[in-house]
């Protein structure tokens, strides 16, 4: 095993996290699935529904920049073992929530929030491990992978957590998430290390290559030593990237929170059919965010970051505010399914180049960087897990996405106001 792994163990480490990254998925797509099941359980309303969605997400982008900053201090492998264990009780409590009391609403929304709290680690732990371990031309393809698993997580949720509901109950799709999740976490504490120096299974050769291709801000890795959060705060390429990752997650979270209940309701599809087709985006996520990592990597190796990473992003989220404004012109909801879905893939293009630029220009304060970033995220699926239901109540869904095309647009206008050459607290460097 360890021969074949030899000069491969960063790619190990990466799969892992991408097998990480999809049990997260699985662990808060679960209650979308679950959502109508919990409502007549609860005697909860579309917007109750929607406030027990937003309390996770808000839980989660509260703790990005705290997260990433305890993954810059204390390493990836033992914040995200312990995120594992606090999100692996979470989502059982989720399922041990008493419905009929007073307090039954109140209790479902704290305990979604703490979830979103031990979940948030995971995405700027991880890039804090790409700034380790990756070299700068591969990773786009890394972070691509790791975001594969959002697609690949969130799109087996549907047709996984939809038998286990019809067979045992929505409550039984929780233990069960909660349970591979813990397995995987032991998996990655036995498996990964800070750097590739502490890693007795990395060769010297692998060392080298990695190290040779880490950029000039990669110095201080192994110092600990953190960017002041006003110099994050005020840097212009941050502003930038947060701004586009708002509107990124605004439109992702869309998907993950209402596409389910958006095909079976308001297009007419049965629950089964629901499944399947709510699948659609999940896998063109899987399938675009390792793609758009490759071409963003060969694009930077030819033609320099800004082509590379910003051009892909530009692009990328550029197309997905076509599509999804040409799926409301749809009749079909199976048609309309499938150009949605191609709304979802294009915007994952994109996924890599947030990510691998953040890595860049942060160094040492990775996490703490793309943890703010990722918190601008996440507050954008706050707002459209609650403002979605909404403007669909009172203008229809039609309404809802072209809201969510039209930030599509500001997001991609903001990839050409950021330089990717310019390391925070640092001269530009040239393009």
């Amino acid at each position: 095993m360890l021969k074949l792994m030899d000069g491969r163990l960063r790619w190990v480490l990466i799969f892992w996290m991408f097998l990480m990254s999809a049990i997260a998925y699985l662990d808060r797509v679960n209650i979308s699935v679950a959502g109508q099941a919990i409502q007549k359980d609860f005697g909860l309303s579309n917007v109750q529904l929607g406030w027990v969605f937003s309390a996770f997400v808000i839980g989660y982008a509260l703790f990005q920049a705290p997260g990433g900053r305890l993954a810059d201090r204390f390493g990836p492998r033992k914040v995200i073992t312990i995120g594992v264990i606090w999100w692996g009780l979470f989502t059982t409590l989720t399922a041990l929530v008493p419905a009929g009391l007073g307090v039954s609403i109140a209790l479902l929304i704290l305990t979604r929030f703490l979830l979103g709290l031990g979940e948030a680690v995971v995405y700027p732990a991880s890039n804090r491990l790409v700034a380790t371990w990756i070299p700068s031309v591969e990773r786009g393809f890394a972070n691509g992978l790791i975001f594969a698993g959002v697609g690949a997580g969130a799109g087996v949720t549907p047709p996984l957590i939809t038998y286990i509901l019809i067979n045992w109950g929505w409550q039984w799709s929780f233990y069960i998430s909660a349970l591979i999740g813990l397995v995987a976490g032991a998996g990655w504490f036995l498996l990964a290390r800070d750097t590739p120096r502490e890693h007795p299974w990395v060769s010297e050769r692998e060392a080298a290559h990695i190290e040779a291709g880490l950029p000039a801000s990669a110095a201080e890795l192994g110092k600990h030593q953190a960017l002041p959060w006003s110099t994050i705060l005020t840097n212009k390429n941050m502003l930038a990237i947060s701004v586009s990752y708002f509107t990124f997650g605004y439109v992702a979270y869309i998907f993950f929170t209402w596409f389910f209940i958006y095909l079976s309701r308001v297009r007419g599809l049965d629950l089964k059919s629901s499944a399947l087709y709510s699948m659609l985006p999940f896998l063109a996520m899987a399938t675009c965010s390792p793609l758009g990592g490759w071409i963003a990597d060969k694009l930077t190796a030819r033609h320099g970051k800004r082509v590379g990473r910003c051009g892909v992003a530009v692009f990328g989220i550029a197309m997905s505010a076509v599509f999804l404004a040409l799926a409301t012109q749809v009749e079909s909801a199976r048609l309309a399914s499938i150009v949605l879905a191609g709304g979802a893939g294009a915007l994952y293009l994109s996924q890599s180049a947030f990510w691998a630029v953040t890595a860049d220009i942060a160094g040492s304060s990775a996490g703490s960087v793309s943890g703010l970033m990722n918190m601008g995220g996440q507050i954008g699926g706050a707002v459209t897990a609650s403002l979605t239901p909404l403007i669909a109540d009172h203008f229809g869904w039609t309404a809802s996405f072209l809201v969510a095309a039209a930030l599509c647009v500001v997001g991609s206008v903001a990839w050409l106001l950021v330089n990717p050459n310019a390391t925070i607290g640092r001269e530009p460097a040239k393009a």
